[in-house]
């Protein structure tokens, strides 16, 4: 087991290790004086994690309620939230109360943006149970839902109280959302940890996953890397925006599915290969960072073809959350390991997607 602690607006711990939905009542008792809790989940997630969870809380002597939601990106939408509001409302959910997000990143986004707005705000805990929660989403305290221009356009910043990574629950985890976590974790490498990524290209997806120390050990360094950048820059204006590493046409990428068909983490990886080409071309990174970046991605399954091109997906970036009127911030890794925020005029960025090929 490891412990990281996160000192921003809220200073928290990250436990990592076995058996913690078991014991999840217990820890929470120790961080939070709630009387009841409200666990919002996802039908999914419920269904093999529900529970043990509730049996836990209850046993510690929390009165727990539960809101299951469909699960899927679809679902993270003002609807859901709404939804989410009148459970609680519901359920006389009060301010000395707290709230329990227990899936994948959806599930605690949602929840974190509902604990920021609820009565104005009240606590909650993270438990997450997906690769992708673990290693990015259920730290740092950034919130949110989608609308239909875009990902994660209406959000708030919320540290949990605890952050809650259960190894085992990434046992019952369908193969397509464990790659799908490691397009996040390629991602930290790329930007901050040069050891990572060497650690990353000794094994493979089957390989990691048979392995739960090296996986501890691979989650704690993906953690301590995204709260380290978050003490520097919680509220995303300078250090913390190399974390969207691949992610503004990764989002545009997603958005021309409508978040069916690819998952996040395969996005990224088509977004860093994508930025890393245009940095290559343009002798902003040392040549031969792309062919790592890319036999590294085939590696862990998410080296995918996706059928838009970059110059079809520039007019979608332009509602990114790092773009600052007529200038937006991009961000690119000269080597592995090092990475750079690069500003940009929007009218130059998009000339420069508009010409590379594919």
């Amino acid at each position: 087991m490891q412990k990281i602690t996160v000192k921003a607006s809220g200073e928290y711990e990250v436990i990592i290790g076995t058996g913690l939905l078991d014991d999840c009542g217990k820890y929470i008792k120790e961080v939070s004086k709630a009387v009841k809790l409200a666990v919002i989940t996802d039908d999914s997630v419920d269904g093999f994690h529900g529970e043990k969870v509730v049996q836990s809380l209850s046993a510690n002597g929390f009165e727990v309620c539960k809101f299951v939601f469909p699960h899927g990106e679809q679902s993270k939408t003002p609807d859901t939230l709404i939804k989410i509001w009148n459970f609680l409302c519901e359920n006389n959910i009060t301010r000395s109360d707290c709230l329990v997000a227990l899936g994948g990143g959806v599930t605690g986004d949602m929840t974190g943006f509902a604990a920021a707005t609820y009565l104005r705000g009240m606590d909650f805990v993270q438990i997450p149970t997906t690769l992708l929660a673990q290693v990015d989403s259920s730290v740092g305290g950034k919130t949110g839902v989608d609308l239909n221009g875009g990902k994660n356009l209406v959000g708030e910043f919320k540290q949990p109280k605890l952050v809650l990574c259960d190894i085992d629950a990434l046992d019952t985890l369908p193969e397509e959302f464990f790659i799908d976590g490691m397009g996040e974790v390629v991602k930290h490498g790329m930007i901050k940890s040069a050891k990572l990524f060497e650690q990353l290209e000794k094994y493979n997806l089957k390989s990691l996953r048979e392995n739960k120390d090296v996986l501890e050990d691979i989650i704690a360094q993906n953690i301590t890397i995204k709260r380290d950048v978050v003490q520097i820059d919680e509220c995303d204006r300078g250090e913390r925006m190399k974390l969207n590493f691949g992610h503004t046409l990764a989002h545009s990428i997603e958005q021309y599915y409508n978040y069916t068909g690819i998952t996040h983490g395969q996005a990224v990886a088509a977004g860093m290969k994508m930025i890393t080409q245009i940095a290559e071309s343009h002798g902003i990174a040392e040549v031969g960072v792309l062919e790592r970046l890319e036999k590294c991605l085939d590696l862990y399954g998410l080296n995918v073809p996706i059928e838009p091109t970059m110059g079809q997906l520039g007019a979608a970036c332009l509602n990114d959350k790092k773009r600052f009127g007529d200038s937006i911030n991009i961000v690119v890794c000269c080597d592995v390991g090092a990475s750079m925020i690069k500003k940009m005029h929007v009218q130059a960025f998009l000339a420069m997607l508009s010409e590379q090929q594919g």
